[in-house]
């Protein structure tokens, strides 16, 4: 007996007690599993005929291939670039009758697993793709049964094109198609048809996103004729509508609007004389358009559309434009000063027609402020018509001779010589030679240089510079009041236009408001 080495007589108690899938021949080689046999059986068989073909017997023959899609998760929806890009699996199953075998030959075995790349697999394509990927598909095994049915259940992600509609962005819902069928082979060489006949993405397994919704899944069979080729192309068209979640938004977009276009009605209720007035409007209208670019960065450049909220932004920013020139307006008027009157029509219309609507009574001028403008105004005509005449008067002393003339004044303290110098009347004219006139002057100049009558003269030149001085004054004072009275009404005016440009924004805003959200309610 020949004997065995030492290593042996320590493994044969273990070869003796451990069971192996393979058996030792007799030339020593080993022997392979069932499956292991009928994996490599199948492979080569199939590499003898070739996997390029299809796999059927008669070339007219319809190889029919059910398809699946279920939906994992949206990943994201590109509205600038129009791409939605979702996590999905996808399930093919079909007949292979080259991948028959009998389980009793292979010890009952009926479904074995062999890589994809070793057989003949259909070439169903995403028509609306849009990635720069070569393949979107990650490697899975194909599932083989005993009766030559394939199934294969491969992860992808595609990424596909999808028309975004951004009018009613942030509430919009958006209806995206992702199109499956064969690239090359007609409806007569290889037809699709829905997987258990479930017309839609399957969902057992979705995971919700934080920005969609799905509102409705649904998928559709179509024949469509190209025309390249006179042969059907029939494709399996799943419908995905999602709706947008809202919440980020509102206090992104919407509110600093909603607060913006309140805090500019604040603007027309600022007195013109404030000057955050118009720094208030330009930082209001900076704001806007930092909005505007935050929504410009989620919508699509270059979309038919612009969002109904993109347009009541723009729409807000031309009435800010506007109420910065309005408030101009205002503040000129309201620093108009006395300068010239208020046109009547004007006064007339704003003061008492728009003021009066408006509930502005407190600031209205009374009647009695007119009358006391109109009453001064006709006191400054007639002290300036006096101050030209005031050369023709005297001041008397005791008063009763005031308005009376140098002439009669003097004849009146000295008649006898005032009669002996009067000169003839004739016809109720008196008559004087050039010589007696200028005696009569001589004498009366002669006559107030002597006696007490030189201090009266003093005394009188001074109370007329006196009452020139105070009338002077009164003039001042009654032209200071009356420009007072005609820079308040330009300031009512102003008042006035600034609470008419007020209601007009107001109902701007509202029509806006009216305009666009009862579309967005409709629309959802």
């Amino acid at each position: 007996m020949r004997q065995l080495p030492f290593g042996a007589w320590v493994l044969l108690p273990w070869l003796a007690v451990t069971p192996f899938h393979w058996q030792f021949g007799v030339e020593g080689t080993f022997v392979l599993s069932q499956e292991k046999r009928l994996i490599k059986t199948l492979i080569e068989q199939y590499k003898t005929s070739g996997k390029t073909g299809r796999p059927v017997n008669n070339p007219n023959e319809t190889i029919t291939v059910e398809y699946g899609v279920s939906l994992i998760q949206i990943l994201d929806l590109d509205e600038r670039n129009q791409i939605l890009s979702t996590n999905v699996w996808i399930t093919y199953q079909w007949k292979d009758i080259y991948l028959k075998w009998d389980p009793e030959e292979y010890g009952m075995i009926k479904s074995v697993r062999i890589p994809q790349q070793a057989i003949w697999m259909p070439d169903i394509k995403l028509y609306n793709y849009a990635d720069t990927r070569l393949e979107e598909k990650r490697d899975a095994l194909v599932v083989l049964d005993h009766s030559g049915t394939v199934f294969w259940m491969p992860q992808a992600i595609f990424k596909s094109s999808c028309s975004i509609d951004i009018t009613y962005f942030p509430f919009d819902a958006q209806t995206c198609h992702l199109k499956f069928g064969s690239w090359t082979y007609d409806g007569n060489k290889l037809d699709v048809k829905f997987l258990n006949k479930f017309q839609g993405f399957e969902l057992t397994d979705y995971v919700p996103s934080n920005e969609w919704d799905i509102m409705d899944s649904s998928a559709v069979k179509h024949v469509k004729y190209y025309p390249c080729c006179a042969e059907p192309y029939p494709d399996l068209t799943f419908k995905l509508k999602i709706k947008r979640k809202v919440a980020f938004y509102n206090y992104i977009l919407i509110l600093p609007c909603v607060l913006l276009s309140s805090l500019t009605m604040v603007l027309f209720w600022l007195p013109p004389e404030s000057p955050a007035k118009m720094q208030l409007g330009m930082n209001i209208f900076v704001a806007f358009f930092v909005l505007l670019l935050l929504l410009a960065e989620s919508t699509p450049p270059a979309a038919s559309a612009i969002p109904l909220i993109g347009a009541y932004y723009c729409l807000n920013m031309i009435l800010i434009t506007l109420s910065t020139f309005l408030s101009v307006i205002v503040v000129n008027l309201y620093f108009h000063g006395s300068r010239s009157r208020v046109p009547p029509i004007i006064k007339k219309v704003m003061v008492e027609f728009f003021g009066r609507m408006l509930c502005m009574r407190t600031q209205l001028l009374s009647k009695e402020e007119l009358l006391e403008l109109t009453k001064r105004n006709h006191q400054v005509k007639k002290s300036s018509k006096d101050r030209k005449n005031v050369h023709e008067f005297k001041y008397d002393k005791v008063g009763t001779y005031e308005m009376q003339t140098e002439e009669n004044w003097l004849r009146s303290r000295n008649p006898t010589s005032s009669s002996a110098m009067s000169p003839p009347v004739v016809n109720g004219t008196t008559m004087m030679s050039a010589e007696s006139a200028m005696a009569t002057v001589s004498e009366l100049e002669a006559s107030a240089q002597s006696g007490p009558w030189q201090a009266i003269n003093s005394l009188e030149g001074d109370v007329k510079e006196i009452r020139r001085h105070l009338q002077e004054m009164t003039d001042k004072v009654s032209e200071k009041e009356a420009g007072d009275i005609i820079a308040r009404e330009w300031k009512h005016v102003a008042l006035v236009l600034d609470r008419i440009f007020f209601f007009l924004y107001l109902f701007c805003i509202i029509a806006s408001i009216m305009f666009i959200f009862p579309k967005v309610a409709y629309h959802l």
